[in-house]
């Protein structure tokens, strides 16, 4: 991802394959700031479900943060 100020990779937690991209953020990548939760980057099609498991729910985030 890319804005003016700078440019990162996006990382997924899951493995699998990306299905489709939001077209939005292309020409303005700071409008995912808009609405952060309610945004989307890319759709995946997992290639493990099991990894799904594994992640943590907004609770278990805040514990692993010391929050």
């Amino acid at each position: 991802m890319e804005s003016v100020k700078a440019a990162t990779d996006i990382y997924s937690p899951v493995s699998g394959e990306v299905i489709a991209v939001n077209k939005e953020l292309i020409p303005y990548p700071a409008g995912i700031n808009r609405d952060p939760y309610g945004s989307w980057i890319f759709e995946l099609k997992l290639s493990n479900r099991d990894e799904v498991g594994r992640l943590l729910d907004a609770d278990g985030y805040r514990a692993a943060i010391g929050e």
